[in-house]
């Protein structure tokens, strides 16, 4: 008997279908179409020579490399160069110094009754700054007085006495010796007035300084003492610090190797002019001339001091203060003087750029000297009359045409109307790309409702 056969297994078509899985590849496969046509037309059109012409466009022009257009003519700001006199100038840093300097002490010893001063108040000499009391001074002085005339009376009397002696001795009625003796005393007595005389003196005297004045004419600096206090000759600080500042000097160092042309030029009578600027060197303070050098050089330095006078009208210098200094060391007479901002620098140093008669820019280097404010010397390289590009240096090429600009005045319209068409180049590139990309995004758009009514 056979057994009966096992159950066969359904068929694959009878098994249940998820429900999900024919949407999904549909819309997979629609994404996969609209991207594909989206990278198509892209390629196509970035590729097509419009696309390239407007991409160049947007770079700045068809065949402009770096912001240069070789093909035309740049507009420049150019000045010749002229001849004339440069100062060579020698810069340092100076410490201003007061011409003197006092601190106004008492000399006598007392009661400060009163001070007639005010802190910064200008002085001249002898004006009365403060006051002592004098009364002990005064009941000095007239004891001495006393003394004095109490001494006076006895030579007096002394010398009436000689008279009469001498008199009797003519007559032989009084011994010569009393007569020597008489006389001895009158000169006694003479020592005794004179020394009467010196002590009413330096009464008066140490009276007189019960009145302190000022020693030198200056300005005054803060008070270090008031009224009222007991003040001694022996007092460190004194009552004020008196300084002159007009004039007033300056002293600063130079390098030794520039210190045989100022011998020079000091040697032959001239006045060398000194300027003080301040400390940024945008202000001028004051302008003055140099007075004097110092004896010796610093070793460690090798530089030599200098000093200079200045009469600081205005008060704009003060003791101690740093300034820049600046000297005129020569001056160059006959000079190719040029702007300083037409010299550049390379690799072979100081450059130029010359505009030729045909408009054509050359660089050519050149030499330079000193510079003085906004000009500089040309030692060798260039020649009086020579035009030289002070602006748009970084528009031109080797053998390049250039339109010359007065400074000052507007660039050319053609050069102008270039620089919007290449702004507008740029815009419309940037259009196209925004166009594109928004049929891209409509593409896909697309795609997302073809889904949907799948």
């Amino acid at each position: 008997m056979s057994s009966p056969p096992p159950p066969s297994r359904p068929a694959l078509e009878d098994r249940p279908r998820k429900r999900w899985v024919q949407p999904v590849l549909i819309v997979a496969i629609l994404a996969i179409a609209g991207i594909g046509a989206w990278l198509a037309w892209g390629w196509t059109h970035t590729s097509s020579p419009a696309a390239v012409a407007a991409k160049a466009k947007a770079k700045g022009g068809g065949g402009r490399r770096g912001g240069f257009d070789a093909n035309r003519v740049q507009p420049v700001t150019a000045v010749r160069a002229k001849v004339g006199d440069v100062n060579v100038v020698q810069t340092a840093l100076g410490t201003v110094t007061a011409g003197r300097t006092a601190t106004v002490r008492p000399r006598v010893d007392g009661l400060l009754q009163n001070i007639a001063f005010t802190d910064g108040q200008s002085v001249k000499p002898g004006q009365v700054l403060a006051e002592i009391d004098p009364a002990p001074f005064q009941v000095a002085l007239e004891q001495v007085e006393g003394q004095l005339a109490r001494d006076r009376a006895q030579l007096a009397n002394a010398k009436v006495d000689l008279g009469r002696y001498q008199a009797l001795l003519k007559q032989d009625s009084i011994a010569e010796q009393q007569v020597d003796q008489q006389a001895a005393l009158v000169k006694q007595l003479e020592g005794t007035v004179k020394i009467d005389q010196a002590a009413v003196d330096n009464a008066r005297l140490q009276l007189s300084y019960t009145r302190i004045t000022a020693p030198i004419g200056g300005r005054l600096g803060l008070r270090q003492i008031d009224a009222g206090n007991i003040v001694r000759s022996s007092d460190a600080n004194g009552l004020v610090v008196i300084t002159q500042v007009q004039p007033i000097g300056v002293i600063f160092t130079i390098p030794q190797d520039v210190l045989p042309k100022v011998l020079a030029r000091m040697r032959a009578g001239e006045k060398l002019p000194v300027e003080a600027w301040d400390r940024d060197q945008k202000q001028l303070l004051d302008r003055g001339t140099l007075v004097s050098t110092d004896n010796q050089i610093d070793v460690a330095t090798g530089t030599v001091k200098l000093k200079a006078e200045m009469p600081n009208p205005q008060f704009k210098l003060f003791p101690n203060q740093f300034v820049n200094v600046r000297m005129v060391v020569d001056t160059l007479h006959g000079a190719v003087v040029v702007p300083s901002a037409a010299i550049q620098r390379n690799t072979q140093g100081p450059v130029v750029w010359v505009v030729g008669d045909d408009g054509t820019a050359t660089l050519r280097p050149v030499t330079t000297g000193p510079t003085e404010g906004l000009d500089t010397a040309i030692s060798a390289g260039l020649k009086a009359g020579e035009r030289v590009v002070t602006d748009g240096v970084d528009r031109i090429r080797e053998g390049a045409k250039v339109e010359v600009v007065e400074p000052g005045a507007p660039a050319p319209a053609a050069a102008q109307s270039s620089s919007e068409a290449a702004k507008g180049g740029r815009h419309r590139g940037n259009g196209k790309g925004r166009g594109g990309e928004g049929k891209a995004r409509g593409g896909r758009t697309s795609a997302g409702g073809a889904q949907g009514a799948q």
